[in-house]
């Protein structure tokens, strides 16, 4: 038989410690509204001349988006309908979800509030913001 010195600490192990506080903090009303409230994701990318917002809004109707630019801060935001079940079936699993959603987001910089296009096409939103005259870069000519 062989004696081990028992270390008191062993059991205090960062790993150990990371698992106590994240269940400590986790907070079960949090973890519930995270996973019914629905939020697409979404994709901003700047060009030279331009801002593009792209969405994923997979099974709506274009009557269902609204889109609006106030204060340099675009807001996209909508409704996915439920749908209703019929009376012969039965749903053993539903991962969807439905419901409101609104996304907004601040540009950096000026956008040409009259060039401002969208298109919906095969579940993915763009929207298509051209920078103003001001935030586009200019060449600077040194005499």
């Amino acid at each position: 038989m062989y004696l081990v010195k028992r270390n008191p600490r062993a059991d205090w192990t960062p790993r150990f410690m990371d698992r106590f506080f994240n269940d400590f903090m986790s907070d079960p009303i949090r973890e519930w509204e995270d996973s019914t409230v629905w939020s697409p994701r979404v994709d901003v990318k700047e060009t030279k001349d331009a801002y593009e917002v792209l969405a994923d809004l997979p099974g709506m109707e274009k009557k269902d988006i609204n889109i609006s630019l106030h204060d340099n801060v675009l807001t996209v935001s909508g409704e996915k309908k439920y749908e209703e079940k019929s009376e012969d079936e039965n749903r053993y699993f539903q991962e969807r979800v439905y419901g409101n959603f609104s996304r907004s987001f601040r540009l950096p910089y000026q956008v040409d509030q009259n060039d401002v296009r969208a298109e919906y096409k095969n579940g993915v939103l763009k929207v298509v913001l051209q920078k103003s005259a001001e935030a586009k870069p200019r060449e600077i000519e040194i005499k």
